[in-house]
């Protein structure tokens, strides 16, 4: 085994303190011959770790093929120190791959007690909502504006691994380690990400809400209502989503919200359809205890589908539960309605479920309904 350790210069990218304790946090990676812990080894560990007022990097690299062993122990003797591990699909990988191995080679190591924090898992459910072309550290890079040379990936790497166990190249080694340290020192670029998801997991607050009209193909004016939030987390890209009748933008701690408004004639369905007589001619529904003296001919008993009244004007579509009785395009349309008034969004709670509503139609992996 070959244990290499020096300072490194990391970037400062996020807050780290929403992590843990900077003492506690320790980044690592791993380097191995395939992709499953039963078949396949382990042949380097990779941290980084802050101490002494800066950052250290520290890997373990199985020389020998009988290395591995050792890795593992001097890997399982170091994260004693620490009580928090942060990498990138660790828990779907890196994890089960080191107990696999331990369990292979009779190792009693396990990281009981250990907080982990995946950054791929914590941003996955958010992937369609942010547009991210793919789950993968160099998709996430290149969202935040990050462009980073690596000519190699860890399965190309496997073959350089087999080349050095056989020449003992010295550039092979070099090439091997410099890839996990590079990937070490890429990890904290990509933490950024974090803070989409601590903005749209935190608390909104409604700065402004503005009514305004755009037109359609036809040149037709359409009401539009427009909501700006915002958010105690800065984001550092901006990042926009679309969909029939919402509109969402975000941009540093703002999160602006448009709203496609309906100006139409809706219907209020009755639930208790029982007691109510549809009246064809008037096509709207009224009670039994006054439908009574309409002309027999002149009514039916109502259905759910015929069990309504019809009101015009400016509707604003739910995206949370109502207090208030909703109105419907027809009576199989999910999507419900209350009249549009200004004075809903003074409202904190009613300003902050509804983005949350529209945010869980965009991201049903990432939200549920308020």
């Amino acid at each position: 085994m070959i244990t290499i350790q020096h300072t490194a210069d990391l970037p400062d990218t996020y807050p780290l303190e929403r992590l843990g304790p900077l003492s506690q946090l320790l980044f690592f990676d791993i380097e191995t011959t395939g992709f499953s812990g039963d078949t396949s080894s382990l042949y380097l560990i990779g941290c980084a770790y802050h101490r002494d007022g800066g950052w250290n990097l520290i890997q373990w690299f199985a020389d020998t093929p009988d290395s591995e062993p050792e890795i593992l122990k001097a890997f399982f003797a170091f994260l004693k120190d620490y009580s928090i591990l942060v990498h990138f699909n660790g828990d779907r990988f890196d994890l089960p791959f080191i107990l696999k191995r331990c369990r292979h080679l009779g190792l009693s190591c396990d990281f009981s007690g250990m907080k982990s924090i995946d950054i791929y898992r914590r941003i996955q459910p958010y992937r369609s909502l942010l547009g991210l072309e793919s789950m993968k550290q160099k998709a996430i890079e290149r969202f935040l504006g990050i462009f980073r040379e690596d000519p190699y990936s860890g399965g190309q790497l496997i073959e350089v691994y087999r080349d050095y166990l056989a020449e003992k190249s010295p550039s092979l080694y070099h090439m091997l380690i410099l890839h996990n340290e590079e990937d070490l020192k890429g990890m904290p670029l990509i933490l950024p990400i974090l803070s989409y998801c601590d903005m749209l997991e935190g608390p909104f607050s409604l700065a402004e809400q503005r009514s305004g009209s755009m037109c359609d193909i036809f040149g037709n004016p359409e009401p539009l209502l427009s909501l700006i939030y915002e958010s105690p987390f800065q984001i550092p890209a901006e990042w926009s989503a679309s969909s029939k009748d919402f509109h969402l933008d975000g941009s540093g701690n703002r999160l602006s919200c448009t709203v496609a408004l309906t100006e139409k004639e809706l219907k209020h369905f009755y639930p208790d359809y029982q007691n109510y007589y549809y009246l064809p001619a008037e096509d709207t529904a009224i009670h039994k205890s006054i439908g009574e003296f309409v002309d027999r001919s002149a009514r039916k008993k109502a259905t759910p589908s015929t069990c309504y009244v019809r009101r015009s004007g400016v509707f604003l579509p739910l995206t949370c539960p109502a207090e208030t009785s909703v109105l419907r395009q027809s009576y199989r349309d999910k999507q419900a309605y209350i009249p549009y008034d200004p004075s809903l969004f003074e409202n904190p709670d009613f300003a902050q479920r509804y983005l949350k509503g529209v945010l869980a139609l965009f991201c049903p992996k990432g939200f549920s309904a308020p």
